[in-house]
């Protein structure tokens, strides 16, 4: 049980990360919360499927296969950048329940998995990776909110008016970094919902989008945070240095494929002109 309080706002909150218990098994609201999220990014990709001329079990495939290996890469990549934990101990890599999964590991490990399965189906990688970057953000946005009930992913001490304060910051008020970033996805999803809807001019652009988005915030963000996997060397943050590695080439995707907009514009013009010349010859 956490007492949490956001006293600029005159917040108290007490919280317990178990949800319930099943005998001896406790079910946490981290795991009901991250659940949650994934089932709502997955309604998401099945009611706009059609309008990215995704197939729906070809995009089902891919998330079922991207979920497994999205799992087995997070922890993965958590183990790789804390081996000094594992080194002695191998067999506590596969207690997976006891914590230690990586973002940008299950990130990756989930595009490889639905990359591979979308090649073995023949299927148009881009317009699947579109549909499944809105999925990271929805799943994010709302995963997010079981760091707050494990009370964890918090950043340094802060005055700010919405300092975060528990038994886990030591009472200390501090950057809420799960908000940050929970409200920075869900805005981002709105927006990329808005403009795969609107203004897509071709395959591939709301996955640049979302690169510069996320990354973007992530970059500044997980410079906030005291529990940043570090690389070996440098004294650099590893979800920083990727975060800013992705931000720009997210920026160099959306430069170098204007010309795609160029083409889309002429195809359309050319379209109209046709549908025009029809109408006129039907007179």
């Amino acid at each position: 049980m956490y007492n949490v309080s956001f006293p600029g706002f005159g917040l108290d909150f007490k919280i317990n990360p178990v949800a319930f218990s099943i005998g001896s098994f406790d079910v946490r609201w981290y795991g009901i919360i991250i659940t949650s999220g994934m089932v709502l990014a997955l309604i998401y990709a099945r009611f706009s499927s059609k309008r990215f001329n995704v197939d729906w079990d070809t995009l089902f495939d891919c998330v079922l296969v991207g979920l497994i290996t999205g799992i087995i890469g997070a922890r993965l990549f958590f183990v790789l950048f804390s081996l000094d934990k594992y080194i002695n101990n191998p067999l506590d890599i596969f207690k997976i329940h006891e914590g230690g999964l990586a973002i940008y590991g299950g990130i990756i490990g989930a595009f490889i998995g639905g990359i591979i399965v979308a090649k073995i189906k023949k299927a148009k990688i881009l317009p699947i990776l579109d549909i499944a970057v809105m999925g990271f953000l929805l799943g994010q946005g709302i995963g997010r909110w079981g760091n707050f009930f494990n009370q964890e992913a918090f950043g340094t001490p802060t005055d700010l008016p919405w300092r975060m304060l528990s038994e886990n910051t030591s009472l200390i008020g501090v950057h809420p970094c799960f908000l940050y970033e929970s409200l920075w996805c869900l805005l981002g999803f709105v927006l990329l919902h808005f403009l795969s809807k609107k203004f897509q001019k071709y395959p591939g652009q709301v996955l640049y989008a979302y690169l510069v988005w996320y990354g973007f915030e992530r970059m500044i963000v997980e410079g906030l945070r005291t529990d940043s996997l570090m690389l070996p060397f440098g004294g650099l943050r590893v979800s920083q240095v990727i975060s800013a590695v992705i931000f720009l080439a997210g920026i160099i995707l959306l430069i170098v494929n204007r010309k795609k907009e160029d083409k889309y514009y002429d195809d359309y013009r050319r379209q109209k002109s046709l549908r025009s010349g029809k109408r006129a010859g039907s007179k």
